[in-house]
């Protein structure tokens, strides 16, 4: 009988920080203003966050799903932390929440 586990692959890889300045993506604090259904929120970017935009923007986030799994709650008024794509300034997802 052959035996699978002698020739399991020992798996010690270093982990590896995930880059959050990943190329083409637009991170940016806002504070939350709005609580929705489905762990959506909207959430006001202040002026000057944003490239080209003079005004403050209200954007619609979904929570991401590293925050999804660990159950952080979110309230409106809390300062938050969210990544954009330069192609939809109106979407967004929120990827951290300061204390």
């Amino acid at each position: 009988m052959y035996n699978y586990h002698s020739r399991k692959k020992s798996h010690n890889r270093q982990r590896q920080e995930v880059s959050s300045n990943k190329p083409g993506v637009i991170e940016v604090e806002g504070e939350v203003a709005e609580a929705l259904p489905n762990t959506m929120f909207r959430v006001r970017v202040p002026k000057g966050s944003l490239p080209t935009i003079d005004e403050d923007r209200v954007v619609l986030c979904h929570l991401s799903g590293k925050m999804r799994i660990h159950y952080v709650r979110i309230l409106p008024g809390d300062r938050v932390k969210l990544e954009m794509t330069p192609y939809d300034l109106t979407k967004g997802r929120i990827t951290y929440r300061n204390r």
